[in-house]
């Protein structure tokens, strides 16, 4: 299936003429860009449209073939169809853009460097380039038809020749068409073209008139048809057929305007004729309504495969930019615009083959050869002039008539299939609607039902949705609070990050004083243990020595006295011996001296003096367990004195001990602590530096979260009035 192409559409606004300049008529018409056709309507208003491309009053004939021509050439050669017209306005450069000027040194200059050079000699010298630079065999035809006031004409044929052409439907392909008669010239080189074009040009119909001198009045279509010989691989050869036709329609007119009149002014109606169908058939095609009036003109029936068939088709409409053509300059816009909405189906040509091609040709040999010998026999039938002149006059009105008949009962037939076609579609669309209308009643009730449900949803939604309004204002001040709250919470990060700089400076200098500090304290610390160290040391030497004199002193007192009681014991001992001895003797002394005289001062002494000795032995019993309670007690006292020395002596080796020990736990306690400190300042400026920056996070995520709070408010809301639209 062929793809669908939209016709594209150009305009071209030429420069002011002689006597628009003249009249000082004011440009109001100008090109916005590539694409933007811009007209002042009025003082105060402006029109924009939009094209393919645009070109402006500076424009340059290489630069219309180069944008519109040039890739229909890739296309012509690949065996397509194309079709490029101009349209406009009498006088706005239709001709000159198609056919341009002959330049004195055109046969020394390429179809890119010729400035004044057309399309039609362009494209025939790019298309000699194009077949040379792919070295094929292969053969250039061009024909040059004129249509003036409904009839055709051969612009190519000799100047005697006056005889109409005649149009038939080619029943190979639909829409197309055949000119009977046309004489096809082989061209090799751009020379030829534009002797060519000179001999049409002089055969052309034009007049003077008081819009344009050079006015022509009579549409032409330059058509040039390639034939390029190709192989397949099976070695057949086939004949590769492409076509561009370059179609000059004369311009519309205002007779009034013109100054046309009787034969002239015939023209214009003509002219304008043809081209309102022209325009009719383009309205037709994009309204797509069912009957196309192509055959209302010939002009249309040449263009038929242009406008909505297999051919590519590129409209070019000149226009004026002065304000005294400005209703004439709508009137072209607006046709173009229209045009671009028709869709073409661009379709290759069939290829040929050697041997339906030499078919052809022989079959037309034949027939001229035929025609040549009844001539030359004189075996046709024989008739006066006048009779063959009324003959063939009848026989033209008669074929006409006919070809117009045939021609309606075709475009009937055609509406008639159309019709039968709709009536089928419109039968299958009824029933697919009565299957519609039974699924809709179904689908009615329930959405009634639905409806009921809908409204009580609709109600309890309204009530919900009067909530999370005031629940949204209550957002949207909480909102407002947490981002003056957030402006406060940055403005104090602010600060605080102003202020860790100083701080973490003087925190840095006070670390480094008290560092310096407890390190003086730690020396000054060991210095007055030592000292004291030293002082203890002394103290105690001192006192175990004083301790050592005591005991030794206490020994030899112990001793002394132990002597000395045990001298006391033994002289007691002695002395009660020694007593007792007396007493004996003196006993027996007295005994014998006294004898039984005595007895009465025995009893004396006995009840006096011996009491007195025991007396006296018994002190001395006392003394001596005295004395020996002493002993003890003083040994009692010096072992408890040697037990507390000893005690002393250890508790001050202990606290010297402990004092030491205190002094180098200080010391690892004071470097510990600096350390602790030191780690402790460097944790805490961490954190702090960790704490600004998950303040910062945190602020990011409460604002992205306050975005996103947003856009989802803005999405429910949305969709809320979306759905309440639908339900409305």
């Amino acid at each position: 299936m062929s793809k669908k192409d939209h016709i594209q559409v150009f305009v071209r606004v030429r420069p002011q003429n002689g006597q628009e300049r003249a009249r000082y008529s004011p440009t109001v018409v100008s090109a916005r860009g590539t694409k933007e056709l811009e007209i002042l309507d009025k003082a105060t208003m402006s029109k924009t449209f939009t094209f393919d491309k645009v070109f402006g009053q500076e424009s340059k004939q290489v630069d219309v073939y180069k944008s519109v021509v040039s890739p229909m050439i890739e296309e012509v050669l690949a065996g397509y169809n194309c079709t490029v017209f101009a349209y406009g306005q009498t006088g706005t450069g239709k001709t000159f853009t198609m056919e341009g000027e002959r330049n004195e040194h055109a046969n020394n200059l390429s179809w890119e460097n010729d400035p004044l050079c057309g399309i039609i000699p362009r494209a025939l010298s790019q298309l000699f380039d194009e077949l040379r630079r792919q070295e094929l065999e292969f053969t250039v035809r061009v024909s040059f038809v004129e249509l003036y006031n409904e009839e055709l004409f051969d612009l190519l044929s000799a100047e005697s020749d006056l005889s109409k052409l005649r149009l038939y439907e080619d029943s190979t392909k639909k829409g197309a068409v055949i000119i009977q008669g046309v004489e096809e010239k082989v061209v090799c080189s751009k020379a030829e073209v534009y002797q060519i074009l000179q001999r049409g040009s002089n055969k052309r119909q034009t007049a003077a008139t008081l819009m344009n001198a050079h006015s022509s009045r009579s549409h032409t279509v330059f058509s040039i048809t390639t034939h390029i010989k190709e192989c397949t691989a099976d070695g057949e050869e086939l004949m590769k057929v492409g076509k561009l036709n370059l179609v000059d329609l004369a311009g519309s007119e205002n007779i009034g305007r013109s100054g046309a009149v009787d034969k002239r002014a015939r023209e214009a109606g003509n002219i304008n004729q043809s081209l309102l169908t022209l325009g009719r058939v383009i309205t037709a095609l994009v309204e797509r309504t069912p009957h196309i009036p192509y055959r209302e003109s010939k002009l249309t029936r040449l263009l038929q495969d242009s406008l909505g068939g297999r051919t590519k088709t590129s409209i070019i409409a000149t226009v004026s930019p002065s304000a005294c053509n400005l209703e004439e300059t709508m009137s072209t816009v607006e046709y173009a615009h229209r045009a671009k909405n028709i869709t073409n189906k661009p379709e290759i040509n069939q290829k040929l083959t050697k041997k339906a091609l030499l078919k052809e040709y022989t079959e037309e040999i034949e027939r001229l050869r035929r025609d040549l010998v009844a001539t030359r026999e004189k075996n046709g039938v024989h008739l006066s002039y006048e009779s063959y002149t009324e003959l063939v006059s009848s026989k033209d009105v008669t074929e006409k008539e006919l070809t117009e008949k045939l021609g309606k009962i075709k475009a009937l037939e055609e509406e008639k299939e159309k019709m039968g076609n709709i009536f089928e579609e419109m039968k299958g669309t009824i029933s697919k609607y009565e299957e519609e209308l039974k699924t809709a009643c179904l689908q009615r009730d329930e959405q009634s039902h639905l409806v009921e449900k809908h409204v009580e949803t609709e109600n309890k939604l309204k009530k919900q949705g009067r909530t999370l309004v005031s629940v949204a204002d209550e957002s949207i001040s909480d909102l407002s609070k947490l981002h003056a709250k957030l402006d406060r919470r940055r403005s104090v990060d602010t600060e605080n990050e102003s202020k860790i700089p100083p701080f973490l400076e003087s925190f840095h200098r006070e670390v480094d004083r008290m560092s310096d500090e407890v390190v003086r304290g730690i020396q000054n610390q060991l210095k007055t243990c030592a000292g004291q160290s030293e002082i203890y040391g002394q103290l105690m030497e001192k006192r175990v020595r004083d301790l050592n004199a005591h005991r030794s002193l206490l020994d030899r007192l112990v001793d002394g006295m132990t002597e000395e009681i045990e001298s006391q014991k033994a002289t007691a001992t002695l002395q009660t011996k020694s007593t007792q001895e007396f007493i004996s003797a003196f006993r027996n002394t007295q005994r014998g001296h006294f004898g039984s005289q005595s007895a009465h001062q025995s009893t004396a002494f006995s009840e006096n003096f011996i009491p007195a000795i025991v007396s006296t032995a018994r002190h001395m019993s006392n003394c001596a367990a005295e004395i020996e309670h002493l002993r003890k007690n003083i040994k009692v006292e010096t072992d408890r004195m040697n037990e507390i020395v000893s005690t002393f002596s250890t508790e001050q080796r202990d606290l010297l001990d402990r004092i030491r020990t205190a002094n180098e736990h200080f010391v690892n306690t004071q470097m510990t602590g600096y350390e602790r400190i030191k780690e402790r300042s460097k944790a805490r400026e961490m954190e702090l530096l960790q704490q600004v920056q998950t303040s910062e996070d945190k602020l990011d995520g409460v604002i992205s979260l306050l975005e996103n709070i947003k856009k989802k408010r803005f999405c429910n809301n949305k969709r809320a009035s979306l759905e309440f639209n639908g339900r409305s």
